[in-house]
């Protein structure tokens, strides 16, 4: 018997990256685009969500991407 794997869809950021988020920090290898303790969403280094985030990615709470050797951003969370 054969059994075959469900192969993940992988889902990329297609818009413009900033070199640095919302709140002036400098994104890096990672980026979060999601809800904040402060109110609004926002675009958040690793730092930056450390710091605001809410500490859950998900459906209406946000996504995290990382960046992939070829330069593109991949969703890894949410």
């Amino acid at each position: 018997m054969t059994t075959k794997l469900k192969v993940e869809n992988r889902r990329y950021w297609t818009g413009y990256i900033p070199s640095n988020d919302d709140f002036g920090l400098p994104i890096y290898d990672t980026f979060y685009d999601g809800k904040t303790s402060v109110g609004p969403w926002a675009f958040m280094s690793e730092r930056s969500w450390r710091t605001y985030g809410i500490g859950q990615t998900g459906t209406g709470l946000g996504q995290k991407y990382a960046k992939q050797a070829d330069g593109q951003w991949l969703k890894v969370e949410g």
